[in-house]
């Protein structure tokens, strides 16, 4: 008979897409970036109000990140904790179906 690990063992590792979605999102906001910097560039400004503005810009940009990445972290401890109360909800469902399936191999 079948174990209830060789369902879980089954099949091939495949990657989901959310890494390559990161990666264009990343290189997205790299596009953004290059571009509100040449529109600052062309614009007819004498140095010091440019050297004023693109500290602002690039202080609300990592602002920005701060808060991209503080959300990003609690999505990833949110779907920790999930990962943990799946796994709880396997081992019950293992406790749970042991009997029944001792009852049926003999």
């Amino acid at each position: 008979m079948s174990d209830a690990n060789d369902f879980i063992a089954e099949g091939e590792y495949e990657p989901s897409g959310r890494t390559s979605v990161a990666i264009g999102f990343a290189l997205l906001l790299i596009g953004f970036a290059a571009g509100a910097i040449a529109a600052a560039l062309m614009t007819p400004k004498t140095g010091k109000q440019m050297r004023r503005e693109l500290k602002r810009k690039a202080g609300d940009l990592r602002e920005r990140v701060e808060d991209w990445s503080e959300q990003a972290g609690d999505l990833r401890e949110r779907a920790a904790e999930f990962a943990d109360k799946a796994q709880e909800w396997v081992g019950a469902a293992k406790e749970s179906v042991a009997p029944l399936s001792k009852k049926f191999r003999s």
